[in-house]
C-alpha cells in the first residue's frame, strides 16, 4: 500500500498491514509467537482494543491464530516454504448434487425496493432516449467507469474502464472466459464447487480437473499434481462447501500461477457481505503478474433477478479478448445498467452493503 494512503487509514488497519508485511516477508515464521497485546500496543502507541482489532482481521484472513492462555502464533506459510504432501487433513466431501446456487438473502437483506424503484424513476427521467440505444460491446462506459471507483474503494482493484466487460450473470461470463483463453486447456476447479462452472466449460468442450478442497482451500499436493494451466478459484466463500481460502493458500495459488501461460480465474462470490472491516483481500490485488482474471456479479448483493456480472481483464488479455470475443453484443439491457450506475454513483449500493455486514457482524457477535 502507498504510505500516504496508509497513513490516512485507520489506526487498527495501520497495525495490521505492518504486521502482515513483516509475516508475509518472512520476518516472522509460522509458529513464531506474536507479542502480547499490551506490548504491541506500546510499540505501536495505540490502544489495546486497537491492536485487538488488527489481530482479528490477521486471525480471521489466516495469517495468524489464537491460542487459549498462550496468544497469537503465526500460520501463514510463505510461497516458497510449501512442501507437497504436508498436508495432511481429509478433503472437504462432497454433498449431496445441487446445481443452483442457495436462496439469495434473508428478506432483511434484500436491497431495498424503494430506493431501487426511485433510482429507476430517476434514470426514465434523466437519461431519457438513451436507454432504448445499444451500448458498447462490452457494456456502457458509465457503468464501467462507476465500477472502476467502486472496485478501487472497496476491493483494492486499480483498473480502467477498458477491462471491464459487462455480461448477463455468472453463467455468461464463465463462457466467454472459455473463448478468451481457450478451449483446448485445462481447467481446475475446486472439488466441491458451483456445479454450473464445470457445466458451462465442459458444455464447450474443455476439459476439468477436479481438486479436492480441505479446511482452508484447495489442497496443496492436489494444486501440485494438476497439469491444468487455468485455475477456478471461489477464495471467499466456495460454494456448497462454504470453505475460504487462508491467506497461506491464497499464497499457494499465485505460486501456482507465476509461471508462463498460466491463469487464475477468482471468482469473488458474496464476498462483499464479508465480515472484515476492512475491504476483503483479493487475489487479483495481489498478484505480480498480470494473469488473473476477477469475476462477480450482483446477484447475491442486489437481487438473483437482475442477470449482471462483470469480468475484469488484466491488460495483457486486452488484445486477445478483442479478436476472440469483442464482437459479441452487451448482453445486458442498457436501462440495468445505468440504473446501476446510478446506484454505485449515489452511495446506495454501498450503502446497503454496508447496513447487511453491520447487521450480520451483530449477528455473529449475540451468537458467540
Amino acid at each position: 500500500m502507498d504510505e500516504s494512503l496508509r497513513s490516512k487509514s485507520p489506526l487498527y488497519l495501520q497495525v495490521y498491514l505492518r504486521l502482515r508485511e513483516e509475516i508475509t516477508r518472512g520476518e516472522r515464521r509460522p509458529g513464531d509467537k506474536l507479542p502480547g497485546r499490551r506490548q504491541l500496543a506500546r510499540e505501536e502507541n495505540v490502544s489495546i482494543v486497537t491492536v485487538e482489532h488488527s489481530l482479528e482481521l490477521l486471525c480471521q484472513e489466516g495469517y495468524v491464530e489464537a491460542r487459549p492462555k498462550s496468544g497469537y502464533y503465526v500460520i501463514y506459510r510463505r510461497a516458497d516454504s510449501f512442501i507437497p504432501g504436508g498436508l495432511s487433513e481429509a478433503s472437504v466431501p462432497a454433498p449431496a448434487p445441487d446445481p443452483d446456487m442457495p436462496a439469495s438473502s434473508e428478506p432483511s437483506e434484500e436491497f431495498p425496493f424503494p430506493t431501487l424503484a426511485r433510482t429507476m424513476r430517476r434514470v426514465l427521467t434523466e437519461y431519457g432516449e438513451r436507454i432504448l440505444r445499444k451500448t458498447s460491446n462490452s457494456g456502457a462506459p458509465e457503468l464501467r467507469e462507476a465500477l472502476c471507483r467502486y472496485l478501487g474503494r472497496n476491493r483494492g482493484i486499480h483498473v480502467r474502464p477498458d477491462q471491464i466487460v459487462i455480461g448477463a450473470g455468472a453463467e455468461y461470463l464463465y463462457g466467454l472466459i472459455g473463448i478468451i483463453l481457450g478451449q483446448d486447456r485445462l481447467y481446475a476447479i475446486e472439488s466441491p464447487s458451483y456445479a454450473k462452472i464445470r457445466q458451462v466449460y465442459e458444455a464447450r468442450g474443455i476439459r476439468c480437473d477436479l481438486l479436492p478442497l480441505g479446511r482452508d482451500g484447495i489442497r496443496p499436493e492436489a494444486l501440485e499434481r494438476t497439469r491444468a494451466t487455468v485455475l477456478h478459484i471461489t477464495p471467499f466463500r466456495s460454494y456448497p462447501s462454504g470453505v475460504t481460502a487462508s491467506a497461506t493458500r491464497r499464497s499457494d495459488y499465485l505460486r501456482w500461477a507465476d509461471r508462463e501461460d498460466r491463469y487464475i480465474v477468482e471468482d469473488d462470490f458474496e464476498s462483499e457481505f464479508s465480515l472484515l472491516r476492512k475491504p476483503e483481500e483479493t487475489v487479483f490485488a495481489r498478484a505480480s503478474r498480470e494473469n488473473v482474471l476477477y469475476l462477480n456479479t450482483f446477484s447475491r448483493t442486489f437481487s438473483p433477478a437482475l442477470r449482471v456480472g462483470y469480468l475484469v481483464l488484466p491488460r495483457r488479455l486486452l488484445p486477445v479478448f478483442q479478436s476472440r470475443a469483442g464482437f459479441f453484443s452487451c448482453t445486458v439491457p442498457t436501462f440495468e445498467q445505468y440504473v446501476l450506475t446510478e446506484l454505485l454513483n449515489s452511495g446506495d449500493f454501498e450503502r446497503h452493503i454496508n447496513r447487511v455486514r453491520r447487521g450480520r457482524r451483530k449477528a455473529s457477535a449475540s451468537v458467540g
